[in-house]
């Protein structure tokens, strides 16, 4: 009898476990990593700080945007750091309004992207003896004064735009963008093979000193490592921003937002208050980013870097007995 009660509460526990979303605790807590090292970096910081100092197992999986984003939905995965929501607005709308996922703040400004120049160009680098050779150049519109600076060596007798890959829907804006300005007398614009060879032309022209102007986006390594200067346009208009009208205005921002599965969000509640107080700048994103490239790490190395780099940062989000743990963690870290 005593037997055969024991086997009842094992069978009643586990058909619990099984049944309460807050007891499947058996399953890692599981982070969707896209395919960019910013959301890497902070998927690891997050489950550093979850491991560490709340106690539980994390995994990751790897996915594209749009499937992360339904294996979020679905369950299969619990959040991600970096939910570019803007680009599939449409699905997010409907998964959030149908109650399955959800937003817990946004984790570092929206995302900028544009046209950059050096600021030695501007303001001169009196350490590498450069002097300023746009001192006024401070927007798109004052791109004609100074297209010989940008000489494209294909075609001396106009400036050279260095542009995203070929493919990318960005590429064509930036095409299109050089006409609406009223650029496309004195500017090409130059289509670099890849993302890599897009930084490795900036970088290069950067180590140089020389003049150099690229389209590129934040958060990123270069933005790190390199000290740009993102050129003024007309704000963001709606009214603008098609093929007809030539995009001429600037590109709109993109909202970086922490996403997550909301049944997950219900049964953690802890770890869903640290995420919603999980906030970060671009400046420190570029910092990150630039010391991988620099050092050539790992996700996971530049996660552990930010923790130790930010600490006064990362300690706001947590409660203190987490924060000590976490602290002591860290210490153990070479």
């Amino acid at each position: 009898m005593k037997m055969r009660t024991a086997c009842a509460l094992i069978l009643a526990v586990l058909c619990l476990a099984t049944a309460v979303p807050g007891m499947a605790a058996a399953r890692p807590v599981t982070l969707v990593d896209f395919s960019w090292d910013s959301v890497q970096v902070h998927n690891r910081i997050a489950a550093y700080i979850i491991e560490k100092g709340y106690g539980r197992e994390t995994d990751f999986i790897f996915a594209e945007s749009l499937p992360g984003f339904m294996g979020m939905e679905r369950g299969d995965a619990d959040f991600s750091m970096e939910g570019w929501v803007d680009n599939l607005l449409e699905y997010w709308e409907k998964t959030t309004k149908s109650g399955k996922m959800v937003s817990l703040g946004t984790n570092f400004p929206d995302a900028p992207q544009g046209w950059y120049v050096p600021t030695y160009m501007i303001k001169g680098d009196e350490k590498r003896g450069i002097k300023p050779v746009a001192p006024d150049l401070k927007s798109v519109a004052d791109l004609p004064k100074y297209w010989e600076l940008f000489k494209d060596p294909e075609n001396p007798k106009k400036g050279r735009l260095l542009n995203g890959p070929a493919g990318w829907k960005v590429t064509s804006i930036n095409e299109m963008k050089i006409r609406g300005y009223g650029l496309d007398k004195q500017y090409d614009a130059f289509s670099a093979g890849s993302e890599t060879a897009l930084s490795a032309a900036i970088k290069r022209a950067y180590d140089r000193g020389e003049p150099v102007l690229a389209y590129y986006w934040e958060p990123t390594w270069v933005m790190g490592l390199l000290d740009m200067t993102k050129l003024e346009e007309p704000p963001y208009d709606e009214k603008l921003w098609n093929d007809e009208n030539l995009y001429a205005c600037a590109i709109p921002s993109v909202r970086v937002l922490v996403v997550a599965n909301t049944k997950f969000v219900e049964a953690n509640p802890d770890i869903a208050a640290f995420l919603r107080n999980y906030s970060t700048t671009l400046e420190q994103n570029n910092k990150v980013l630039g010391f991988m490239f620099n050092e050539k790490a790992d996700t996971q190395k530049a996660a552990v870097w930010f923790l130790k780099n930010y600490e006064d940062v990362w300690k706001a989000w947590v409660p203190s007995d987490v924060a000590e743990k976490v602290s002591a963690a860290l210490k153990e870290e070479k």
